[in-house]
């Protein structure tokens, strides 16, 4: 029997395990929209098309499973860019779903047309245009697989209204068979036992692990070869999480992980800045090597050899060469080279990494994460140790972009995978509190929190109104200093105090905003005023707005000046 385009779709989400749609009809998508009510598919009514990419975004990423979105042609398809940019640069596995008017007038200038599959070759991972109702099964079949397999990342659907409305028989191929793509999972062994041998004989070894490690699900592989061969870790930002930074105790509290360093690079600890420029062995997995990380390349960790893992070939020696390449999937390395490891044990290793841990433990003393604490103003560190010690750790964060991103990355202390969420490789503003929705949307009885600055809430604050109609009961703190909080700070630093365009003075009143949308807005000026506002907000089943005015001039530190060397970090 024949059926329509639009159900032939939803038949394809079903098979795809698919269980909510974040979206915003118009014409070209009715036909879909008018289908969408007969089957048992959830569907969260957005403000604005970048805010159905960040919350498909935000339930991938703190699911592990593809994200879904839905917009209409034209203005709907374009406002999706930036999110499928910023889901691209971090991996996320996502099917965008576009309407496109109909295949007649493709190329006329019709209205609302624009072609989104050339606006958004360059941020995908891969593009469709359906131009015949026939195929439409197998593409999205195409899509999830290519969304979801090998280095993960966005997939942009683009259908026009005609291939919606016609009919065509259904049935949904059982595989995929894609000739020209064949992502390497298995490790090579021989590889692998290389790099094995580099740390083995190292004296001062140190692994780097970044977001594959999250993607890979390889969080216990990675603290069982850290264990064994007694290496140090440390992460990029998109790897927080994935290896922990606390461990239970008998006690049943959590205290520091020895072998955690924190995060590397420009925002990074002193001892993992430090560690990385001593090593003579690094073991980096799921990582890319950014300049955010690296500082001046030519200056990057001299004194080491580099094992370099990661399923995407062409990450391996774009931005730093390495000695050992690995192309294969992050899990399958780990469990290559902790049976290695397992065979063949390293001896006396406590002794022998005992000088390499001691000179790592100096380092962290000497220059600690800290700030100065004040009776009399709320320091933005304070909220975010408040908020870690209040959720026990246990909460979901996502972050906006900004000095509120790299505080958390600092202060909150993550023990567990897909437990933080925030935009990396392109610093998305306006990400954190679309993705908080997304993850509560994914589980909502536990606690999502986005901490935000007063800059980057304002970038996609309508979807306010998306929480509450939904009743999905997100919280986000916002760090109010009333300023473009990085800018503001680099201007302070590298371009004399001039604080052009960086000034916020005319923020809106959060509180009054919050309960104009109908949520629930609550505001701390002082410190004693932090835990008592957290500690209301977690416990009201309903979306909350906590505004934290906060020290206005507060830095991040430590900070590597631009084109410098990581270990020339200027410190608080």
């Amino acid at each position: 029997m024949k059926i329509r385009g639009a159900q032939i779709l939803f038949e394809c989400l079903k098979k795809e395990g698919v269980e909510v749609i974040f979206g915003y009809p118009g014409g070209a998508v009715l036909d879909i929209y008018h289908e969408m009510p007969r089957h048992n598919i959830r569907h969260i009514l957005v403000r604005h098309e970048q805010g159905a990419t960040h919350m498909a975004d935000g339930y991938a990423r703190a699911t592990g499973r593809v994200g879904v979105c839905l917009v209409t042609s034209g203005p709907g398809a374009t406002n999706t860019v930036t999110g499928i940019a910023t889901a691209n640069m971090d991996s996320v596995p996502m099917v965008v779903l576009t309407g496109q008017v109909p295949t007649a007038l493709i190329g006329d200038d019709a209205f609302q047309e624009v072609d989104i599959i050339g606006i958004t070759r360059p941020c995908t991972k891969h593009s469709y245009l359906v131009r015949d109702v026939n195929n439409l099964a197998s593409v999205i079949k195409e899509a999830f697989y290519l969304a979801r397999t090998g280095r993960p990342g966005p997939v942009v659907v683009d259908l026009p209204k005609d291939v919606i409305q016609a009919y065509a028989d259904f049935k949904y191929p059982k595989k995929v068979d894609l000739p020209g793509y064949r992502p390497t999972v298995e490790a090579h062994s021989g590889q692998v036992k290389k790099a094995y041998q580099m740390l083995k004989k190292a004296k001062a070894p140190l692994i780097f692990a970044g977001g594959g490690i999250v993607i890979s699900g390889s969080t216990e592989e990675l603290v069982t070869l850290a264990n064994l061969i007694q290496a140090p870790v440390t992460c990029s930002l998109m790897g927080l999480g994935g290896f922990p930074a606390t461990v239970a105790d008998k006690d049943g509290g959590r205290r520091p992980n020895p072998l955690f360093l924190g995060m590397l690079g420009m925002h990074g600890t002193y001892q993992a800045n430090m560690a990385i420029s001593h090593a003579d062995v690094i073991f980096a997995v799921g990582v890319r090597f950014d300049d955010r990380v690296t500082g001046k390349i030519s200056t990057f960790a001299p004194n080491a050899r580099i094992a370099h893992v990661d399923v995407d070939p062409t990450s391996i020696s774009k931005n730093v060469d390495v000695d050992v390449p690995i192309v294969g999937d992050c899990k399958n390395a780990l469990q290559q080279m902790i049976e290695i490891a397992r065979n063949e044990p390293i001896e006396g290793v406590g002794e022998l990494r005992k000088g390499w841990l001691d000179e790592i433990a100096h380092w962290a003393e000497e220059h600690p994460l800290s700030y100065c604490r004040s009776q009399d103003v709320i320091k933005p560190q304070y909220v975010i140790e408040k908020i870690y010690e209040l959720s026990g750790g246990e909460a979901i964060i996502t972050t906006e972009v900004g000095q509120h991103q790299m505080w958390t990355a600092q202060f909150f202390r993550f023990h567990r995978p897909r437990g933080f969420l925030s935009s990396g490789g392109l610093g998305t503003m306006g990400y954190g509190f679309p993705a908080a929705i997304g993850a509560q949307v994914a589980y909502p009885d536990e606690l999502v929190v986005d901490i935000a600055g007063d800059g980057s809430i304002q970038m996609n604050i309508q979807e306010l109104c998306t929480a509450v109609c939904n009743k999905v009961p997100v919280k986000v703190a916002i760090l109010n200093n009333h300023y473009l909080g990085l800018p503001r700070q680099w201007q302070e630093l590298f371009y004399e105090k001039n604080y052009m365009g960086s000034d916020l003075e005319g923020s809106p009143d959060f509180v009054k905003l919050a309960e104009a949308y109908g949520a629930v807005g609550l505001r701390a000026t002082r410190p004693e005023e932090v835990e008592p506002v957290l500690r209301e907000a977690f416990s009201i089943k309903r979306p909350v707005l906590m505004d934290f005015h906060v020290a206005r001039e507060e830095g991040v530190f430590p900070i590597v000046p631009p084109g410098k060397s990581i270990t020339e970090m200027l410190l608080a």
